[in-house]
This record gives structure tokens, sequence and C-alpha cells, in this order.
């Protein structure tokens, strides 16, 4: 993963909202200690704002990488250079003296994603990414326990933030750009 940003053309690149299709009894996997279960079928198109690699938290064997996306307004370099964008302790955070949009936007617009790769292939991929890169993500929100009672389940709204609000993405394909 390298800290060079990739440069973009001006305008929204990411313009669609990610889908998601919530799921009542949806498939499950053995990943290392972890038993994970989908909550919902999950695209996104976006633009990476911030990649944070993870060695050390109990979370690193399932989620070695978080993402920071945007998109809509969040894809946009006009708003994005109105911002300092930082990652940290599972989360993303942002700050600016005079955004070109409101919180409320940015809040609807940008999450932080912690990443499951779900091969080696997804995780190289994810190593990848880096502040600028474009991605297409499609796979999974999950919930992930282990045999100790440990549990961390994805969040199931873009209009959430703080504690819990977090998406947990099982990456079954990941494109870069």
């Amino acid at each position: 993963m390298s800290g060079r940003a990739v440069a973009r053309p001006a305008g929204v690149l990411a313009p669609n909202a990610p889908l998601q299709e919530n799921v009542d009894d949806g498939p499950t996997w053995e990943i290392g200690e972890y038993e994970v279960h989908a909550l919902a079928r999950f695209e996104i198109e976006a633009r990476v704002l911030s990649a944070e690699r993870y060695r050390f938290d109990r979370e690193a064997g399932l989620s070695p990488i978080d993402l920071a996306l945007g998109w809509g307004p969040m894809s946009s370099n006009a708003v994005i250079d109105t911002l300092d964008i930082s990652q940290g302790g599972r989360f993303f955070h942002w700050w600016s003296s005079e955004p070109m949009i409101n919180a409320g936007e940015i809040q609807r617009h940008s999450a932080n994603m912690h990443m499951v790769p779900i091969d080696s292939a997804a995780r190289e991929t994810l190593f990848d990414a880096r502040a600028g890169s474009l991605v297409h993500v499609k796979g999974w929100l999950v919930e992930a326990k282990s045999k100790d009672g440990w549990r961390w389940r994805s969040s199931l709204s873009r209009g959430d933030s703080g504690a819990g609000a977090c998406e947990l993405v099982l990456v079954e394909d990941i494109r870069l750009e």
C-alpha cells in the first residue's frame, strides 16, 4: 500500500450510492477463527479517501485493512480538497474550516469500511488501494463471531456515525482503477 495519492480529474467520479439487499438467511463462512454470517448483499463503486492497514488489533486477522470511501459529492476533488481526512483506531475522521458541503452530506456520502478479504487475491488488491483509487467492491455486509463470545457486526445504514457505524464488508470481488 503506497502513501502516494492517485491524481483524478475534476467532477464526481463515483456518482451512485452503494447497493444493499438485506437477507434473512444469508450464507456463512469460516474465516480463520471466526464464523462470518451474511446480513446483506453489498456492492459499491467509490473513491478511496484513505486506506489504513491493521496488524496488531484483534480484528486484524479478519480485517487487515479499512478503506474510507466516498461516493456522490465525496468522490469529487472540489469537495475532498476542502477536507483533511485521516484514519486511526478503526475510525475515519475529517475536518475542515470551510467544507464545500455540510456535515450531513459528508456523513451520507462516505464511510469507513472494515474490509474482510475472502481470499489472497482480494487481500492483495485491497493492499494496493490508496487515496484517489477508484474501487468497485462486490460482497456482503456481515457479522463475525468467535467461540469466546466476541462479536463484530456491520452497520446496515449509510447515515449513521460513531461507534458501530462502520460497515464490515466480506470482499468477494474487487477492482481498482
